[in-house]
């Protein structure tokens, strides 16, 4: 066994550029995926800007689903990292197994609610009659790819959570390159349309999910997969732990689904698909932002959680302060971006001018305050990673209802384009003056405590 990274002897800075680079760039590929899926299906003949919109309706959806990943994912892997940090290998073995336990009866049971539901949820979620029919058919066979779906990415989290960044990019790599060969293929090639870009990303994650099992069956990993000590504490701890993430996500795509709904309310028949379209266009774009920044703030945490739990607090602050200046950094480059090719994004999905001149400014628009977002993620990332996650949550939530109640306020007042303003005006929420205030205690406690 080669150890990739020594989470407790490395020199902190490298250790952090070594595990958060290859976590966003993992990530990033991961949503260059998702975008080409949603590029090929624009551009298909005659339907294309409806398909979109039917896909975009399933976006949060899918989302969603896969939020059950994150649940386990990154619930499991920061107390496994703190039982790593504490030499406790055999309690990590547990918290492995039992997560791996956790990821398939999920995935039965997701399938097993979900798929009757399909036509009340997205019809609710921001679905026309005219879209129904494309969202349907990508759902239902999305759907179908759940286990593999949550595998890939909720069992990387365990490869990553052990210092192997790498391992956990190419495993996202491998699926991303085989979706974007079987993408035109299925959609064009065998005129499956919208059914055929489904088909091509559920291959894709049945590779991924297949890499990353056999890594973690492997001797190349300090904690492997193993079958036994199933413990009720465990799941309960894992659950508690993941559910700040999960909720995060959950409600992010909550936020995507109301706003879809707000936008066909005031948009009205004549414009009301058009902006979902529009909406789905700036989600794409979102992405780009907000799932490699997850990646640097997600994928470090084991640094954090290690580090925790071996009492080495001042590398846990020594971390944060360059996992901070990474995400601000990343943000700030995705600002400048968002105004210089923001144009040339749009084009990818549409030719239609006036669609692509709306889509242009509400990119604009919804990255204003992207910097203190990047801020805001690593800092709740952080109390989560340390296991406290009674300050995560509330910290979320607030940034979530000044989402929520932007988005029915404005439309109201200013009409549906306003809606573009709630991510904004969400964002300019920061955790500094919480994290200022606790983090130093918590630290110094456990420092103290044996």
């Amino acid at each position: 066994m080669v150890m990739e990274n020594d989470l407790g002897k490395d020199n902190v800075w490298k250790l952090v550029w070594r595990i958060a680079i290859p976590s966003m760039l993992g990530q990033f590929v991961s949503v260059f995926y998702s975008i080409v899926d949603r590029m090929y299906v624009g551009n298909i003949p005659n339907v294309g800007d409806l398909a979109l919109a039917g896909v975009g309706v399933c976006g949060p959806v899918v989302t969603m689903v896969g939020s059950v990943a994150f649940l386990v994912g990154v619930g499991g892997s920061p107390l496994m990292s703190i039982s790593m940090g504490e030499n406790n290998m055999e309690k990590a073995r547990k918290i492995l197994a039992n997560c791996f336990l956790m990821i398939c009866v999920f995935s039965v049971l997701l399938m097993a609610v979900v798929l009757p539901l399909r036509r009340p949820m997205l019809m609710l979620f921001g679905a026309s009659e005219a879209t129904y029919p494309y969202a349907d058919a990508y759902f239902t066979t999305y759907m179908f790819g759940t286990l593999f779906a949550l595998i890939a990415n909720g069992m990387n989290q365990f490869v990553i959570c052990q210092g192997f960044a790498k391992v956990g990019m190419k495993s996202v790599i491998l699926g991303a390159v085989l979706n974007i060969v079987l993408d035109p293929i299925f959609i064009f090639g065998l005129k499956m349309g919208v059914t055929g870009g489904a088909l091509a990303t559920v291959i894709s994650q049945m590779a991924s999910a297949a890499y990353v099992l056999r890594f973690l069956f492997s001797y190349l990993v300090p904690v492997r997969i193993t079958f036994g000590g199933y413990d009720w504490k465990i799941v309960g701890k894992v659950l508690t732990m993941g559910f700040t993430p999960f909720v995060i996500i959950a409600i992010d795509n909550v936020m995507i689904i109301a706003m879809n709904a707000v936008l066909q309310k005031y948009g009205g028949a004549a414009n009301g698909d058009m902006l979902v379209t529009c909406a789905t266009i700036v989600q794409s774009f979102m992405l780009i932002v907000t799932m490699p920044l997850g990646g640097i703030s997600g994928g470090t945490q084991t640094i954090l959680g290690y580090n925790y739990g071996a009492r080495q607090t001042q590398r846990v602050k020594d971390a944060q302060k360059y996992i901070v200046m990474l995400c601000a950094g990343y943000t700030a480059i995705m600002f400048v971006l968002a105004r210089l090719v923001g144009p040339l994004f749009v084009r990818l999905f549409t030719q239609d001018a006036m669609l692509a001149e709306k889509a242009v400014w509400a990119i604009g628009v919804c990255t204003l305050a992207i910097i203190p977002l990047g801020v805001q993620y690593e800092l709740v990332d952080g109390f989560t990673a340390i296991g406290k996650v009674n300050i995560s949550l509330p910290l979320s939530f607030w940034r979530k209802l000044v989402y929520f109640v932007a988005l029915f306020i404005l439309p109201a007042i200013w009409g549906a384009e306003a809606i573009f303003y709630a991510e904004p005006i969400s964002d300019v929420f920061t955790t500094m003056a919480v994290y200022g205030l606790t983090m130093n205690k918590i630290l110094k406690r456990r420092q103290v405590t044996q």
